[in-house]
């Protein structure tokens, strides 16, 4: 089964808790504060796997979490980190973040990704003795895991995308030129499935072209597999437009055209600057009338326009070597930067709720939400550091250290962040 897109939730591990422990030996009067800290949670991590075709694993399983860090322990001993979750994808799967939209990842290279960081361990409290608290009788609790709802959409790597109405000699065309073996039949929808072939054009010289399956008008607005298809055009350097210019179908080709570059367009504008070649195909049924006809639609418009015969190969061969020399001409693959998820969709998905700790004489303040928000807060800028008081405002943090006794000077803590309580 063939399925390019899936909803998942991801969940690393939480950090485990820092240990309360002393040292006590046979002849050490005062061993002193020797509580371990806990062990960072595993992390959930995206990897390409070039064994997969298909995002169909997903549809069965949607919830995948890391392990969670240990505990710490006595003696100084550290917790057991918890093991990363290795998830694996095909190639040219984009890993987005499922309200916002904002790309993640495009996993196109062969390097993994870190979606979700496991939490850290909490402190044991032999960090919290000083000079004047010898004996701390307290340590932190580990720091929860990222989680996160994502979209993961496979796009196809191919350098070049056969477009046309079903039938009209696409899945021909790729047998052809390259090696690839789709299902060939008189009707329509044969291929249900993207097919790529790869085209040989010398020992150090090839192209990946995809068979895009039939479109039918109304695709780019999701009409029958519109949407699920379309996606694959995407990342295409080029595309070769197929029309039967013979109108066996019953259709006219004009109006086949016309039609296909709308559903490009509706679906995502960008595609109608994607560079275009025309294959007028079954010349061999249509008369001379309409094979000039069409001709000269074509090349009014200032494309290129070759006429072939896919089943026999006629003309097939000035196609492809038109094809090799527009791509030695275009960029390289489109992959997709990686981008930031907005403040407010961090803010929005927070639950309110929050947890405050007084240890010390100092005051911890751990949430989730915090969290998310601190690691996309910069620091060293005042605008960014405003941005995180008012949301610490509005959410009543201030409001409850104010009621827990805290005073002018006091620490707060909030993960990394460290200040001074200033009313």
């Amino acid at each position: 089964m063939f399925v390019d897109s899936a909803k998942i939730k991801i969940k690393a591990g939480n950090g485990g808790n820092g240990a309360v422990s002393f040292r006590r030996e046979k002849y050490v009067a005062s061993g002193g504060p020797d509580g371990g800290d806990g062990g960072k949670g595993g992390d959930i991590v995206f990897q390409v796997d070039d064994h997969l075709a298909t995002l169909a694993d997903f549809r069965y399983k949607t919830k995948y979490s890391a392990q969670h860090g240990s505990n710490g322990s006595g003696g100084r001993r550290s917790g057991k980190w918890g093991e990363d979750f290795i998830i694996k994808v095909p190639r040219g799967t984009v890993i987005k973040e499922a309200e916002s939209g904002a790309v993640l990842a495009d996993m196109s290279g062969d390097e993994p990704f870190i979606c979700a960081k496991g939490g850290r361990g909490g402190w044991g409290n032999q960090h919290f003795a000083t000079p004047t608290r010898q004996a701390p009788r307290f340590a932190r609790d580990g720091y929860p895991g990222e989680e996160w709802e994502v979209i993961l959409e496979l796009k196809l790597l191919a350098d070049v995308g056969l477009l046309g109405f079903p039938n009209v000699g696409k899945s021909t065309l790729i047998s052809v030129v390259s090696e690839a073996k789709p299902a060939i039949a008189d009707y329509h929808f044969t291929t249900l499935t993207p097919v790529l072939g790869v085209v040989r054009m010398g020992p150090e010289s090839s192209f990946v072209m995809a068979d895009i399956p039939g479109l039918i008008e109304g695709a780019g607005e999701g009409v029958g597999l519109g949407h699920r298809f379309l996606r694959h055009v995407e990342r295409c350097r080029m595309l070769v437009h197929i029309v039967d210019i013979s109108g066996s179908e019953g259709r006219d080709p004009k109006e086949d055209f016309e039609i296909i570059n709308k559903e490009l367009e509706v679906f995502n504008p960008e595609l109608t600057k994607c560079p275009q070649i025309v294959a007028g195909n079954k010349f061999d049924l249509a008369t001379d009338e309409q094979r000039e006809d069409f001709r000269k639609y074509i090349e009014d418009k200032g494309l290129q326009y070759f006429e072939i015969c896919a089943p026999i190969a006629e003309g097939t061969k000035e196609l492809i070597n038109s094809v090799a020399a527009m791509l030695a001409e275009l960029p390289p693959i489109k992959r997709y930067e990686s981008e930031t998820v907005p403040m407010e969709v961090l803010e929005k998905k927070k639950d309110k709720g929050f947890r405050i700790t007084e240890m010390g004489g100092d005051y911890y303040v751990e949430a989730e939400w915090i969290l998310k928000i601190l690691n996309k807060t910069d620091i060293e800028d005042y605008e960014s550091l405003q941005y995180l008081q008012r949301v610490l405002e509005n959410s009543g943090v201030f409001r409850e250290l104010a009621e827990r006794g805290i005073q002018e000077g006091d620490t707060v803590i909030i993960y990394d962040l460290e200040f001074q309580y200033v009313p």
